[in-house]
């Protein structure tokens, strides 16, 4: 690419995070120009942005060599890759944690207790560093999905995979022996593209930014006579508080408008109309820049 202030962003074209972390691109402005399913890089509304799309596992790579000047991957992949990137912006999304587990009645109590067993992951590296800490020697079997099935298959002893819930490891009635790592989806950035465009990096990381805090949000707006604001305001939630204008022509009236969580609205219109709000209008809010 020519030019210090065009970018290439690097998302994944697959996975459990590939559609929300689209979405969330789409959100935040970032509309991709060219939609077609082996596109592998796509022009944007803006002529200096460009999105690569790429596995999960390669974008820390691809953004440490410079084949990206940003990306969006889990921080499990990161690790896993060993990849020299800084981290910029946590997207509050594909939170899970990577853990040992084992069957359920395997006569198996800690993790030292599986020296010289057999470990089924698609996280080699990082499975090799944690149980060098505790000095247990293992045998890496790598594996590119179903991991808790493996130890019913005798392929191997126990397994080091990802779990949000731990459903799908109860399902298979395999046990946590420990937590190797957490991670979460983030934007991670080449440090040289920081440095030589830090100004564009950081507007395309608010534009993102913004569509993550505005998640789970709305924006409530209603009208209330003065001598009952004082009540509303000890009910509305708002950030910072809500923000209070009188009403042209309307003496004695006043609107209220305030931010409140998505979850809090169902019972705030109840208190709000018993307190004396009235026209009250609840919005949704796409994007909150700080």
């Amino acid at each position: 690419m020519t030019g210090t202030t065009k970018i290439r962003l690097a998302i994944p074209n697959k996975g459990r995070i590939a559609q929300p972390i689209r979405d969330l691109v789409e959100k935040s402005g970032i509309h991709l120009r060219e939609t077609g399913e082996r596109k592998l890089v796509a022009k944007t509304v803006d002529p200096d942005i460009e999105v690569l799309f790429a596995r999960p596992i390669d974008i820390p790579e691809y953004v440490a060599n410079g084949a990206a000047d940003i990306g969006i991957t889990g921080l499990d992949m990161v690790h896993e890759r060993g990849s020299v990137v800084e981290e910029l912006l946590d997207l509050k999304m594909g939170r899970a944690t990577l853990v040992v587990a084992v069957p359920e009645d395997a006569p198996i109590n800690g993790v030292e207790d599986l020296d010289g067993a057999r470990i089924a992951t698609e996280f080699p590296n990082i499975t090799r560093a944690y149980f060098e800490t505790f000095g247990v020697e293992v045998t890496i079997v790598p594996v590119g999905g179903a991991c808790e099935a493996t130890p019913y298959l005798g392929i191997a002893d126990a397994i080091v995979d990802l779990t949000s819930t731990g459903t799908t490891l109860q399902t298979n009635r395999m046990r946590i022996l420990g937590e190797v790592l957490s991670t979460n989806t983030e934007v991670i950035a080449n440090p040289v593209s920081l440095e030589q465009k830090r100004e564009k990096i950081q507007e395309v990381v608010l534009a993102l930014e913004s569509v993550v805090r505005a998640k789970g949000q709305c924006y409530i707006m209603m009208n209330v006579n003065r001598d009952a604001l004082p009540e509303v305001e000890r009910i509305l939630p708002g950030l910072g508080g809500p923000t209070v204008m009188d009403v042209a022509s309307h003496e004695g009236l006043v609107a209220v408008h305030a931010v409140v969580r998505e979850e809090c609205v169902y019972q705030l219109i109840t208190q709000l109309k018993r307190s004396g709000a009235r026209d009250i209008l609840v919005m949704s809010i796409e994007r909150m820049i700080p």
